[in-house]
Protein backbone atom coordinates (compact mmCIF):
# COMPACT_ATOMS: atom_id res chain seq x y z
CA UNK A 1 0.00 0.00 0.00
CA UNK A 2 2.78 2.29 0.82
CA UNK A 3 6.32 2.93 0.19
CA UNK A 4 7.02 5.58 2.38
CA UNK A 5 10.31 5.11 4.45
CA UNK A 6 10.19 4.02 7.99
CA UNK A 7 10.78 6.02 10.94
CA UNK A 8 11.14 5.28 14.44
CA UNK A 9 10.59 6.79 17.82
CA UNK A 10 10.90 6.04 21.94
CA UNK A 11 7.94 6.70 24.05
CA UNK A 12 9.23 8.28 27.41
CA UNK A 13 6.33 7.89 29.70
CA UNK A 14 8.18 8.38 32.95
CA UNK A 15 11.06 10.35 33.35
CA UNK A 16 11.25 12.50 36.96
CA UNK A 17 14.22 14.59 35.98
CA UNK A 18 15.81 16.12 33.31
CA UNK A 19 18.46 13.72 33.58
CA UNK A 20 16.55 11.02 32.56
CA UNK A 21 14.60 12.81 29.69
CA UNK A 22 17.89 14.25 28.20
CA UNK A 23 19.77 10.42 28.84
CA UNK A 24 17.12 8.96 26.85
CA UNK A 25 17.31 11.40 23.88
CA UNK A 26 20.80 11.09 23.45
CA UNK A 27 20.93 7.23 23.14
CA UNK A 28 17.79 7.45 21.06
CA UNK A 29 20.42 10.25 18.82
CA UNK A 30 22.95 7.72 19.21
CA UNK A 31 20.68 4.42 17.93
CA UNK A 32 19.26 6.63 14.45
CA UNK A 33 15.60 6.41 16.58
CA UNK A 34 13.83 9.67 14.72
CA UNK A 35 11.65 10.71 17.22
CA UNK A 36 11.20 10.90 21.13
CA UNK A 37 7.91 11.34 22.48
CA UNK A 38 6.07 11.90 25.73
CA UNK A 39 2.39 11.54 26.67
CA UNK A 40 0.24 14.37 28.18
CA UNK A 41 0.98 14.98 31.32
CA UNK A 42 4.03 13.02 31.96
CA UNK A 43 4.34 12.41 35.77
CA UNK A 44 1.78 15.14 36.66
CA UNK A 45 4.78 17.50 34.36
CA UNK A 46 3.66 19.62 31.60
CA UNK A 47 5.36 17.76 28.77
CA UNK A 48 6.28 21.12 26.57
CA UNK A 49 7.86 22.15 29.21
CA UNK A 50 9.89 19.14 29.87
CA UNK A 51 10.31 18.97 25.69
CA UNK A 52 12.74 21.49 26.38
CA UNK A 53 15.63 19.61 27.49
CA UNK A 54 15.49 17.24 24.37
CA UNK A 55 15.76 20.04 22.16
CA UNK A 56 18.37 21.58 24.16
CA UNK A 57 20.43 17.53 24.42
CA UNK A 58 20.39 16.62 20.97
CA UNK A 59 20.99 18.27 17.38
CA UNK A 60 18.84 15.73 14.84
CA UNK A 61 15.91 14.16 16.95
CA UNK A 62 12.66 15.28 16.57
CA UNK A 63 10.64 15.48 19.74
CA UNK A 64 6.51 15.53 20.58
CA UNK A 65 3.65 14.79 22.27
CA UNK A 66 1.92 11.67 22.58
CA UNK A 67 -1.11 13.08 22.44
CA UNK A 68 -1.63 16.45 23.98
CA UNK A 69 -5.58 16.67 25.76
CA UNK A 70 -6.73 20.04 23.37
CA UNK A 71 -9.61 20.44 26.54
CA UNK A 72 -6.61 20.81 28.71
CA UNK A 73 -5.40 23.77 26.91
CA UNK A 74 -6.05 27.39 25.89
CA UNK A 75 -5.86 27.04 21.77
CA UNK A 76 -4.20 30.17 21.42
CA UNK A 77 -1.59 29.80 24.59
CA UNK A 78 -0.90 26.33 22.86
CA UNK A 79 0.03 27.66 19.44
CA UNK A 80 2.12 30.33 21.57
CA UNK A 81 4.43 27.02 22.76
CA UNK A 82 3.89 24.96 19.67
CA UNK A 83 5.55 28.16 17.52
CA UNK A 84 8.46 28.76 20.49
CA UNK A 85 9.56 25.37 20.86
CA UNK A 86 9.25 24.45 17.38
CA UNK A 87 11.20 27.93 15.58
CA UNK A 88 13.90 27.42 18.89
CA UNK A 89 14.85 23.80 18.19
CA UNK A 90 15.14 24.26 14.08
CA UNK A 91 11.80 22.81 13.39
CA UNK A 92 12.00 19.77 15.03
CA UNK A 93 8.87 19.97 17.07
CA UNK A 94 5.86 17.14 16.09
CA UNK A 95 3.11 18.13 18.02
CA UNK A 96 0.56 15.19 18.78
CA UNK A 97 -3.19 16.20 19.91
CA UNK A 98 -6.33 14.53 20.61
CA UNK A 99 -9.51 15.26 22.26
CA UNK A 100 -8.31 13.77 25.49
CA UNK A 101 -9.46 10.33 26.83
CA UNK A 102 -12.84 9.83 28.73
CA UNK A 103 -12.58 10.37 32.25
CA UNK A 104 -9.60 13.11 32.89
CA UNK A 105 -12.76 15.59 34.00
CA UNK A 106 -10.60 15.79 37.38
CA UNK A 107 -7.44 16.63 35.71
CA UNK A 108 -8.58 19.05 33.46
CA UNK A 109 -10.58 21.15 36.44
CA UNK A 110 -6.95 21.16 37.99
CA UNK A 111 -6.04 23.18 35.55
CA UNK A 112 -9.11 25.90 35.61
CA UNK A 113 -10.26 23.84 32.16
CA UNK A 114 -13.77 22.59 31.39
CA UNK A 115 -13.82 19.09 30.13
CA UNK A 116 -17.18 18.96 28.45
CA UNK A 117 -19.12 16.66 26.10
CA UNK A 118 -17.61 15.04 23.64
CA UNK A 119 -19.25 17.65 21.29
CA UNK A 120 -17.51 20.33 23.22
CA UNK A 121 -14.19 18.53 23.25
CA UNK A 122 -13.96 17.87 19.97
CA UNK A 123 -14.87 21.47 18.88
CA UNK A 124 -12.30 22.59 21.18
CA UNK A 125 -9.72 20.35 19.23
CA UNK A 126 -10.89 21.67 16.15
CA UNK A 127 -10.05 25.38 17.25
CA UNK A 128 -6.72 23.91 18.72
CA UNK A 129 -5.73 22.62 15.05
CA UNK A 130 -7.11 25.43 13.32
CA UNK A 131 -4.37 27.88 15.65
CA UNK A 132 -1.94 25.51 15.05
CA UNK A 133 -2.23 25.19 11.06
CA UNK A 134 -2.34 29.15 11.01
CA UNK A 135 1.60 29.48 12.13
CA UNK A 136 3.54 31.26 9.85
CA UNK A 137 5.41 27.87 10.47
CA UNK A 138 3.55 25.07 11.86
CA UNK A 139 4.86 22.17 13.53
CA UNK A 140 4.50 18.64 12.00
CA UNK A 141 0.69 17.70 13.05
CA UNK A 142 -0.01 14.16 14.53
CA UNK A 143 -3.74 13.37 15.72
CA UNK A 144 -5.12 10.47 17.60
CA UNK A 145 -8.49 9.11 17.98
CA UNK A 146 -11.16 7.07 16.63
CA UNK A 147 -14.51 8.64 16.09
CA UNK A 148 -15.73 9.47 12.57
CA UNK A 149 -15.41 13.37 13.35
CA UNK A 150 -12.09 13.54 15.11
CA UNK A 151 -10.94 10.37 11.84
CA UNK A 152 -12.20 13.53 9.30
CA UNK A 153 -10.64 16.22 10.95
CA UNK A 154 -7.19 14.13 11.01
CA UNK A 155 -8.16 13.41 7.40
CA UNK A 156 -7.92 17.27 6.44
CA UNK A 157 -5.33 18.55 8.42
CA UNK A 158 -2.40 16.20 10.12
CA UNK A 159 0.69 14.91 8.78
CA UNK A 160 0.85 12.04 10.77
CA UNK A 161 -2.36 9.46 12.46
CA UNK A 162 -2.25 7.10 14.94
CA UNK A 163 -5.18 4.99 15.70
CA UNK A 164 -6.80 3.55 18.84
CA UNK A 165 -7.42 -0.12 18.49
CA UNK A 166 -7.66 -2.98 21.52
CA UNK A 167 -5.08 -4.36 22.59
CA UNK A 168 -6.01 -7.81 21.41
CA UNK A 169 -6.50 -6.63 17.44
CA UNK A 170 -6.21 -8.95 14.94
CA UNK A 171 -5.34 -8.22 11.38
CA UNK A 172 -9.00 -7.92 10.29
CA UNK A 173 -9.82 -5.64 12.52
CA UNK A 174 -7.09 -3.15 11.53
CA UNK A 175 -8.59 -3.70 7.93
CA UNK A 176 -11.55 -2.11 9.35
CA UNK A 177 -9.96 0.97 10.95
CA UNK A 178 -7.68 1.54 8.36
CA UNK A 179 -10.43 1.89 5.59
CA UNK A 180 -12.16 4.02 7.79
CA UNK A 181 -9.63 6.32 7.94
CA UNK A 182 -8.88 6.13 4.01
CA UNK A 183 -12.83 7.18 3.54
CA UNK A 184 -12.33 9.95 5.92
CA UNK A 185 -9.20 11.14 4.31
CA UNK A 186 -10.01 10.42 0.53
CA UNK A 187 -7.48 12.17 -1.96
CA UNK A 188 -5.12 12.92 1.08
CA UNK A 189 -4.93 9.31 1.92
CA UNK A 190 -1.03 8.62 0.64
CA UNK A 191 -0.01 11.67 1.93
CA UNK A 192 -0.34 11.07 6.01
CA UNK A 193 1.61 9.10 7.57
CA UNK A 194 0.19 6.41 9.69
CA UNK A 195 1.95 5.37 13.00
CA UNK A 196 1.47 2.62 15.47
CA UNK A 197 2.80 2.38 19.11
CA UNK A 198 3.83 -0.95 19.57
CA UNK A 199 2.83 -2.01 23.38
CA UNK A 200 6.08 -4.36 23.34
CA UNK A 201 9.26 -5.28 21.62
CA UNK A 202 9.89 -9.35 22.65
CA UNK A 203 8.07 -11.38 24.87
CA UNK A 204 7.84 -8.94 27.90
CA UNK A 205 5.34 -6.23 28.79
CA UNK A 206 5.59 -4.18 31.93
CA UNK A 207 4.12 -5.66 34.53
CA UNK A 208 0.63 -2.73 35.27
CA UNK A 209 0.34 -3.57 31.30
CA UNK A 210 -0.04 -6.68 31.51
CA UNK A 211 -2.55 -6.80 34.72
CA UNK A 212 -4.53 -4.16 32.80
CA UNK A 213 -4.74 -6.42 29.27
CA UNK A 214 -4.76 -9.66 30.91
CA UNK A 215 -2.33 -11.05 28.50
CA UNK A 216 1.58 -11.40 28.42
CA UNK A 217 3.03 -10.08 24.40
CA UNK A 218 3.87 -13.80 24.04
CA UNK A 219 0.13 -14.40 24.46
CA UNK A 220 -0.53 -11.33 22.45
CA UNK A 221 1.81 -12.43 19.50
CA UNK A 222 0.49 -15.93 19.55
CA UNK A 223 -3.29 -14.76 19.18
CA UNK A 224 -1.99 -12.12 15.92
CA UNK A 225 -2.45 -9.55 17.81
CA UNK A 226 -1.41 -5.96 15.98
CA UNK A 227 0.16 -4.59 18.85
CA UNK A 228 3.66 -6.24 20.11
CA UNK A 229 7.15 -7.51 18.15
CA UNK A 230 7.64 -10.35 20.00
CA UNK A 231 9.95 -11.98 17.50
CA UNK A 232 13.89 -11.96 16.67
CA UNK A 233 14.91 -8.36 14.80
CA UNK A 234 14.90 -10.93 11.71
CA UNK A 235 10.72 -11.40 12.62
CA UNK A 236 10.41 -7.97 13.56
CA UNK A 237 11.90 -6.57 10.69
CA UNK A 238 9.48 -8.83 7.80
CA UNK A 239 5.91 -7.91 10.37
CA UNK A 240 7.30 -4.20 9.49
CA UNK A 241 7.17 -4.83 6.02
CA UNK A 242 4.23 -6.73 6.08
CA UNK A 243 2.07 -3.93 8.29
CA UNK A 244 3.54 -1.43 5.92
CA UNK A 245 2.39 -3.36 2.83
CA UNK A 246 -0.90 -4.17 3.79
CA UNK A 247 -2.12 -0.83 5.68
CA UNK A 248 0.53 1.72 5.17
CA UNK A 249 1.92 1.53 8.92
CA UNK A 250 5.99 3.58 8.33
CA UNK A 251 6.38 5.48 11.43
CA UNK A 252 6.84 2.50 14.67
CA UNK A 253 7.28 3.82 18.11
CA UNK A 254 7.84 1.74 21.20
CA UNK A 255 8.50 2.40 24.75
CA UNK A 256 11.59 3.76 25.82
CA UNK A 257 12.87 0.65 27.65
CA UNK A 258 12.62 -1.48 24.69
CA UNK A 259 15.54 0.73 23.11
CA UNK A 260 17.92 -1.44 22.77
CA UNK A 261 15.75 -4.19 21.66
CA UNK A 262 14.10 -2.42 19.06
CA UNK A 263 17.64 -0.81 18.03
CA UNK A 264 18.53 -3.85 15.58
CA UNK A 265 15.65 -3.07 13.62
CA UNK A 266 15.93 0.55 13.38
CA UNK A 267 19.34 0.38 12.25
CA UNK A 268 17.94 -1.81 9.11
CA UNK A 269 15.15 -0.21 8.42
CA UNK A 270 15.51 3.63 9.15
CA UNK A 271 15.00 5.73 6.24
CA UNK A 272 14.55 2.31 3.65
Amino acid sequence: MSDRPFRFGIMVGHAPDVATFTTWARRAEEHGFDTLITPDPVTGNDPLTALTAVAAATTKLHFGTFVLAAPFRDPKQLAWQARTLNDLSGGRLELGIGAGRPGADEQAAALGREFGTPKQRFEQLAEAVAEIKALANPPRLLMSGAGPKVLALAGREADTVTFTWRPGSLPEEVDAVIERFKQAAGARFDDIELNINVMAVGKDLPAQVQKFIGKSAAELAESGAVSVLAGSPEENIERLLEWRSRWGISYVTVAANYLDQFAPVVAKLSGS
